[in-house]
C-alpha cells in the first residue's frame, strides 16, 4: 500500500480495512507545519508512532520530548499523555500510528484534565 497515493490534505487516513487488519487499529497521519495535536492517552491501547516523512515530536505529560526523524519510531505506553508537533515552519509530517491491547479496542483516548478539546 502506497501511503502517499491514500490523498491529499490533512488528517487521520485508517487503514484497518484498506489492509484487512483485524489486531490492532493503524491510522496514518498528515499534519501541517507548526502543528501540535491535543493531548491525550489511552486506558488499554499502547501505540507504535513511526515517521512516513517529514520529522515529529512527541511531547509527554512529564514535559519530555523525544523528536522522531522520516524513518524514526517511538512505542508509547497506554496510560503516557502524549502530544505530537510538526515544528517545521515549511513542510508536512507524515506518519503511522498502530495500537490496540489484545486485538482492536476501539477508540479509548482520553485527554487529561484541564486540556482543551479541538
Amino acid at each position: 500500500l502506497d501511503l502517499d497515493a491514500l490523498g491529499d490534505g490533512y488528517g487521520f487516513r485508517k487503514l484497518r480495512k484498506e489492509l484487512g487488519v483485524t489486531a490492532f487499529g493503524v491510522n496514518v497521519i498528515t499534519i501541517p507545519p507548526g502543528y501540535e495535536t491535543g493531548s491525550h492517552f489511552h486506558d488499554e491501547q499502547e501505540e507504535l508512532y513511526f515517521v512516513h516523512r517529514g520529522a515529529i515530536e512527541i511531547t509527554f505529560g512529564d514535559g519530555t520530548a523525544h523528536r522522531l526523524e522520516e524513518g524514526g519510531s517511538a512505542r508509547v505506553d497506554a496510560s503516557t499523555v502524549r502530544q505530537v508537533n510538526n515544528g517545521s515552519t515549511k513542510d508536512d509530517a507524515v506518519y503511522l500510528v498502530a495500537g490496540g491491547k489484545d486485538g482492536y479496542v476501539g477508540r479509548d483516548g482520553k485527554q487529561p484534565e484541564g486540556e482543551t478539546k479541538r
